[in-house]
């Protein structure tokens, strides 16, 4: 499946293919979706880019304006395939191979966006979100956005949902900090 980036600097730019059974690209459909909603978010703002698989979701962010984007991503492949896209853009980013939960336990500072998109049959979404919140890894006015299946409920406490979308049989599920 060719990927390509929809707006911004790079709109209309190819990213590498993607021949990898592990790797699930986020569709040409929900990628604009979701940076249409979020489109006033991105210019200037730290993106961190969990299961980043190839890269796209981030590089989308890149083109259209944002200051930093950090990539993570356990699998080699994965990791390599991100680096390869950056390039083929020539933009440079911290690109990171490792667990998200052990990335996450570590990481300091706060990210304006997080983009959270595991293999949909992962068990880590709660978990993720725990570790985002109890490291204080999301800036105030941020937003984190989770990519699943929506058959799968989940509690995303002790954030709250702002606005839940589905495509098909894929969910994006947007997060902010909970009133008080």
């Amino acid at each position: 499946m060719n990927m390509r980036i929809i707006s911004g600097k790079y709109k209309g730019r190819v990213l590498q293919e993607n021949h990898y059974d592990h790797i699930r690209p986020t569709t040409d459909k929900v990628k604009q979706a979701l940076f249409t909603k979020l489109q006033f978010e991105i210019e200037g703002a730290r993106v961190l880019d969990l299961f980043c698989g190839t890269g796209g979701l981030g590089i989308e962010a890149i083109s259209r304006g944002a200051r930093e984007v950090v990539f993570v991503d356990q699998n080699e492949r994965s990791v390599s395939l991100t680096k390869k896209n950056l390039a083929s853009i020539k933009e440079s980013a911290r690109v990171v191979k490792s667990d998200a939960v052990k990335f996450l336990e570590r990481e300091k500072g706060q990210y304006d966006l997080i983009l959270i998109d595991p293999p949909y049959n992962s068990e880590v979404y709660e978990k993720i979100i725990n570790v985002i919140f109890n490291n204080n890894l999301l800036a105030k006015e941020g937003t984190i956005v989770c990519e699943h299946s929506k058959q799968r409920p989940f509690s995303w406490e002790p954030f709250d949902v702002y606005d839940e979308k589905n495509y098909g049989t894929i969910a994006l599920t947007y997060l902010t900090f909970m009133e008080e």
